[in-house]
């Protein structure tokens, strides 16, 4: 009897304005070894992550043994990343990299809850690498592209989810958007906007990725789509 190989979970493209409102975590069947997905505000689930950004700190904040604590900023805010012995090859690049530097980084959302309620969230990498400003800049630009997409599938399913005992239109996004409408009072329209202003740095920037209109970017963004990204296959 053949085995099919794991399914890993599309790491998603997610601004750090976003990713730090994703407190919401849920599964979606009983079964103890179910992946854990975080609930993105646009209206998406979110087993893995995938982002590029400026690594401004790292430190060693493990009292055993290592366990690396990173920031990382993108044009709306910051990722915290946190890499120990049971993520050697992540840990050993936080330990190696000097900042600031640019890197890309997949990995899994994790959450907890402070003393106060309040509810942080970050990253457990599974790859970390480092990259030029280049790659950076199409990040943003994709993200932003996905980003914008994601609000207005919000904005034109998300109602008719209410009505639609939680069924999926084709493009995916009805039941999700329903789920984020109950669990977090938060305008998508916010991430729009962060979305937009990280395009309009790039612009300001007179990065020439920016001003780039032959459609170039895109095209290698696909090459290096969510569905195809180089990290190992997601934890049961």
């Amino acid at each position: 009897m053949s085995q099919s190989a794991p399914t890993r979970e599309v790491a998603r493209r997610v601004f750090a304005t976003e990713f730090n409102d994703a407190g919401y975590t849920f599964t979606e069947s009983d079964d103890e070894r179910a992946p854990v997905y975080a609930l993105l505000p646009t209206g998406e689930s979110s087993n893995r992550v995938f982002f590029v950004g400026t690594l401004t700190e790292k430190e060693d904040v493990g009292e055993d043994s290592e366990y690396w604590r990173g920031r990382i900023v993108d044009p709306t805010g910051t990722f915290f990343v946190y890499a120990g012995q049971y993520q050697p090859e992540a840990a050993s690049k936080l330990r190696d990299l000097e900042p600031p530097a640019y890197v890309a980084v997949v990995g899994k959302p994790r959450t907890y809850e402070t003393d106060d309620g309040t509810v942080r969230v970050s990253v457990r990498p599974e790859s970390i690498t480092e990259v030029d400003a280049a790659t950076r800049d199409r990040w943003v630009a994709e993200t932003a592209r996905r980003t914008v997409e994601r609000v207005a599938a919000f904005d034109d399913e998300g109602s008719e989810a209410q009505g639609a005992s939680g069924s999926r239109t084709k493009s995916g996004y009805n039941e999700y958007a329903r789920m984020a409408r109950e669990e977090y009072d938060l305008d998508p329209e916010t991430y729009k906007a962060a979305a937009l202003s990280a395009l309009e740095d790039l612009d300001e920037s007179g990065d020439e990725l920016a001003g780039d209109e032959s459609g170039s970017d895109d095209a290698a963004l696909d090459d290096a789509s969510d569905g195809t990204d180089p990290a190992g296959t997601p934890e049961p």
